[in-house]
């Protein structure tokens, strides 16, 4: 076990004691924190109490974290897109296809492999954070291995506590392309449903839960295809496969998503498609040092882009046939 302690200042006093924990370790999860919080493992003034607990000035909340089993995390020289880079943050456009940060099963060529050849780490002058260990240097959230799109990635310390804030509190906004089965009639729409662990299949998302949180997604018909549908999507909450998930659910699923798609998804109008069509289009955010708002956006990649000039319906001409046929 390692032991940690934190002070309670006047700048935390009232907080909820899962969400002061969660300002001074934002790699640990609300839901980690509170299941620590349950088992006794994180005290205020050595007593137990509950997630919700108001902390006071003064008291001492200590945290007991077992020893994780430590994978070494080597540099690899994987290429990466940058759209920005400062002292604070770096912006990438992840490819589709590329894990955000080692786990079972991915203890190499990730994202965090790739930041740590072309940047190092912290006390280097041109490092990333290590907030959540070096398995997780710099990252402040994630896209799903086979979505695309851009990314914010903490380069100090202090930045990654203000990024992993501004997530939490919804200050940051993200926007979607995703290209979904079905046309979609309505010019746009909101899915409120809470979604959370499959009651049954424990490693699926579904609205079919247990523990049910709540999850908001926003979207609007950008483009009607041949038998599909492109979108942009806006989501107010940042739940696991959130989009998928909910698209799913209204029964129009992204293409290509072999987990909640079924049949329909993987294959349409005779042909395969390559991959879940879902990229993140957009990022705005406040800088963390200066305060400035700034957005950051990225064109789907080339194999989206095949996949909609097929599903483009080409118009008729005048007597009838299609035009360029």
């Amino acid at each position: 076990m390692t032991t940690i302690s934190h002070f309670v200042t006047e700048k935390h006093i009232s907080k909820r004691l899962d969400v002061f924990i969660n300002h001074y370790e934002p790699h640990l999860s609300r839901n980690r924190i509170q299941t620590l919080i349950k088992d006794g493992l994180a005290l205020v003034n050595s007593n137990k109490v509950k997630p919700g607990y108001k902390v006071k000035l003064g008291e001492i909340i200590t945290l007991e974290l077992p020893e994780r089993i430590v994978h070494e995390v080597l540099p690899e020289p994987i290429p990466l897109s940058i759209i920005y880079e400062d002292a604070h943050i770096i912006v990438l456009n992840k490819p589709p296809g590329l894990v955000v940060h080692p786990a079972p099963g991915n203890f190499t060529g990730t994202l965090v492999n790739a930041l740590l050849y072309h940047y190092g780490s912290l006390p280097s002058p041109k490092g990333i954070a290590e907030g959540g260990g070096q398995e997780r240097a710099g990252i402040v959230h994630r896209l799903d291995k086979d979505t695309s799109g851009v990314m914010v990635v903490a380069r100090t310390m202090d930045a990654l506590r203000v990024l992993s804030a501004q997530f939490k509190d919804r200050v940051v906004r993200k926007q979607y392309v995703a290209l979904v089965a079905g046309i979609i009639k309505k010019g746009s729409g909101a899915i409120e449903d809470a979604i959370g662990r499959h009651v049954k299949e424990r490693k699926k998302i579904s609205v079919h839960t247990h523990h049910a949180r709540e999850a908001i997604t926003l979207y609007k018909v950008r483009e009607r295809l041949k038998n599909a549908t492109l979108i942009e999507v806006e989501i107010k909450t940042g739940r696991t496969h959130q989009i998928r998930v909910h698209m799913a659910h209204v029964g129009h699923p992204v293409l290509g998503d072999r987990v909640y798609g079924g049949a329909k998804a993987v294959k349409l109008n005779d042909k395969s498609i390559p991959r879940q069509m879902l990229h993140a289009e957009s990022l705005f955010l406040m800088h963390p040092d200066t305060g400035h708002p700034m957005t950051f956006s990225a064109p789907p990649p080339k194999d989206m882009e095949e996949v909609l000039v097929r599903l483009r319906v080409k118009p008729r001409a005048q007597d009838g046939s299609r035009e360029g046929a």
